[in-house]
């Protein structure tokens, strides 16, 4: 059984990474925030195997304020765990604000000053982590994260204020930050002391992350996803989604009606084409066209149907009867026109997905009756 400690449970890391520690076998967490009693973290410094050192003032009301809370602060962990006569593995989160000269930059530097001089004097290991802006769930709005902000506010159709669009700031993902820190449980530094980075590091200007977002919003106007190739978006989606309102989770696509049924349209990428569902009354039959170069699947969810198919060029009529009972994904080739009859007693639910977002200039479809009078 490991015991870590997570000085600073409550704020934006130590709620991800309290989540992920718990999820572990074998290990016990002690967390410890700022406005909780101090004599069980001399308890928890007492049993730790490792420290998670999170905790640190980085927007107080007056200056000196960072000094107390990040180095004065460390010094008296340092102090509890000398008292306590413990060796534990401290991993530190300091910033890369360190490098710089203001009043936090320095504050930080000074708290790993302290961390390392104890390092040395005990024989016993220091990882420090020079982090970048760090962005992901549960990150508090309107406070010291542009993301966070930028997500909050175009969630709710808030103004979003940029002073410097061209800047470009570095971030990485909360995910990571945790992934980074656990993998020190398994594999254990000892008697040294060093930097380490989290990876990957995003570069990217203001500008863009905030057109980004803006993006992400409209997806529910016109069901175009992002590139979810790209590691960035696929993080910052995610983001996104973690500041909507929770009365906002839930919308409605545009449904178009006729006396066929209904059809809706879910998702469009230009990388994958899109994917609709339609409702097909019984005895009502849908298609009759073909494709030159555009590929469907179709899939049957609930209901009886008959798909047919046949080469434009011949006469010859292929039927594949699907229903909900037995899940079954039917390829739609080019060259083939199809069509899809209800020949059930109940409403016809199909999923479909084509290769490509359909383009009323360029559509691609031609109609033609897979059953005509010459057959």
């Amino acid at each position: 059984m490991k015991n870590i400690l997570v000085t600073g449970s409550d704020g934006f890391i130590g709620k991800n990474l309290i989540l992920a520690l718990r999820r572990l076998e074998d290990v016990k967490v002690f967390g410890y925030d700022i406005n909780d009693d101090i004599n069980p973290l001399k308890e928890a410094v007492r049993r730790a195997d490792i420290i998670f050192h999170l905790a640190g003032v980085n927007r107080p009301e007056k200056t000196e304020e960072y000094e107390t809370g990040n180095v004065g602060f460390t010094r008296s962990l340092i102090s509890m765990v000398e008292e306590s006569k413990v060796k534990p593995l401290i991993i530190f989160s300091s910033s890369i604000q360190a490098a710089l000269d203001n009043p936090y930059g320095l504050s930080k530097r000074k708290a790993e000053e302290e961390l390392i001089n104890w390092a040395k004097r005990s024989g016993q290991a220091v990882v420090i982590y020079r982090l970048p802006n760090v962005f992901g769930k549960w990150c508090r709005p309107n406070y010291n994260s542009a993301v966070a902000t930028f997500c909050y506010n175009i969630a709710r159709d808030l103004d979003v204020h940029i002073t410097d669009p061209e800047r470009v700031v570095e971030l990485v993902y909360i995910d990571d930050v945790v992934k980074a820190f656990l993998d020190h449980i398994k594999n254990r530094s000892e008697n040294e002391v060093y930097y380490n980075n989290v990876t990957p590091v995003f570069k990217v200007t203001v500008k863009r992350i905030v057109e980004i977002i803006k993006g992400f919003k409209n997806t529910r106007a016109d069901l175009t996803i992002p590139d979810f190739s790209d590691p960035f978006i696929k993080r910052l989606y995610a983001t996104y989604l973690s500041y909507l309102p929770q009365d906002k989770f839930a919308y409605q696509p545009e449904i178009k009606v006729d006396n066929r049924g209904i059809l809706a349209e879910l998702l469009k990428s230009k990388a994958f084409g899109q994917i609709f569902v339609s409702r097909t009354k019984p005895g009502i039959t849908r298609g009759n066209h073909f494709h030159d170069t555009k590929v469907e699947k179709f899939c049957v969810l609930d209901g009886q149907a008959i798909i047919r198919f046949r080469d434009v060029r011949g006469k010859d009529v292929i039927e594949y009867k699907v229903s909900g009972e037995k899940i079954t994904i039917v390829d739609i080739p080019p060259g083939y026109t199809h069509s899809i009859e209800n020949i059930g007693q109940k409403e016809l639910i199909v999923l479909f997905w084509a290769n490509e977002i359909f383009d009323p200039e360029n559509p691609d479809t031609y109609r033609l009756e897979v059953i005509n009078e010459e057959n």
